[in-house]
C-alpha cells in the first residue's frame, strides 16, 4: 500500500548517529570502507550545515565494539554523547531517550553499524512512538547484501524512509536559492564528480 509523502524538514528533524565505532566498522562488507567512511562524515558534514540537532551513541564502547570514529567527536563538540554500558537497542538506554526527546524534533535521521541491529531497532522503536524516521542506508553498514536487504525490508514495512546522504541533503535544503556555494562545497568535499561540476560553475561565475 502506498504511503503519502513526508519531506524532511530542517526544522523538525534530528540526527541520530548510532555506534560508529572503530571496532564494529570492521565489520561492515557491503560497502567499500574508504566509500562508507566518507558517507558517514558527508552525513555529519550536512548534519552541521543545516544545524541540525544531532545525538551520538555508542555500545559497550570499553569492548570490543571500540571507540567512536574521532571525526564525529569533533564535529560535533557539543552534542549529547550517550555511551551505553551495554544495551544493544540505544531506543533502550533512558539517557539517549532523554536526549532524543530534547532535541524536540519529530523527525529522526538514522544512521549507524551495523544495519539490521544498531539501525534497524532504535528505527523501529522511534516509529512505535509516532516519530518519523529516515534510515540513511549509505552510512550504515553491515556483514553482506543478504542482512543489509533484510534490515532495509523490515525497516520499510514499518513506514521508515530509506534515503542516501544525498538525498536527505537535497530534500533538506528544497531549493538552490537558499545557498549555492555552502552546499556545492560540502558535496564537492565528498562526491569527487561533483567536485568538477563546481569547478565549472564559479569558472563561469568568476568570468561575469
Amino acid at each position: 500500500m502506498s504511503k503519502p509523502y513526508v519531506k524532511l524538514d530542517k526544522n523538525n528533524a534530528a540526527v541520530l548517529l548510532v555506534d560508529h565505532q572503530a571496532g564494529l566498522s570492521s565489520l561492515v562488507r557491503d560497502i567499500e570502507p574508504d566509500k562508507f567512511r566518507n558517507n558517514v562524515l558527508a552525513l555529519a558534514d550536512l548534519a552541521k550545515y543545516f544545524k541540525l540537532p544531532t545525538v551520538l551513541t555508542t555500545s559497550f564502547e570499553n569492548g570490543p565494539n571500540g571507540p567512536l570514529m574521532s571525526e564525529l567527536k569533533d564535529t560535533f563538540p557539543d552534542a549529547p554523547y550517550i555511551a551505553r554500558p551495554g544495551q544493544i537497542n540505544a531506543w533502550d538506554n533512558e539517557d539517549f531517550v532523554a536526549a532524543v526527546k530534547a532535541t524536540g524534533k519529530k523527525q529522526l535521521i538514522i544512521a549507524g553499524i551495523v544495519t539490521e541491529v544498531c539501525v534497524a531497532f532504535p528505527a523501529l522503536s522511534a516509529l512505535a512512538e509516532g516519530y518519523e524516521v529516515f534510515v540513511v542506508t549509505d552510512a550504515s553498514g553491515t556483514f553482506n547484501e543478504v542482512t543489509r536487504h533484510s534490515a532495509w525490508d523490515r525497516m520499510s514495512s514499518a513506514g521508515a524512509q530509506l534515503m542516501t546522504w544525498f538525498g536527505v541533503a537535497c530534500e533538506l535544503h528544497r531549493d538552490w536559492r537558499n545557498d549555492v556555494e555552502g552546499l556545492g562545497t560540502l558535496f564537492a568535499n565528498h562526491i569527487p564528480d561533483y567536485r568538477n561540476l563546481i569547478n565549472s560553475y564559479t569558472t563561469v561565475q568568476n568570468s561575469k
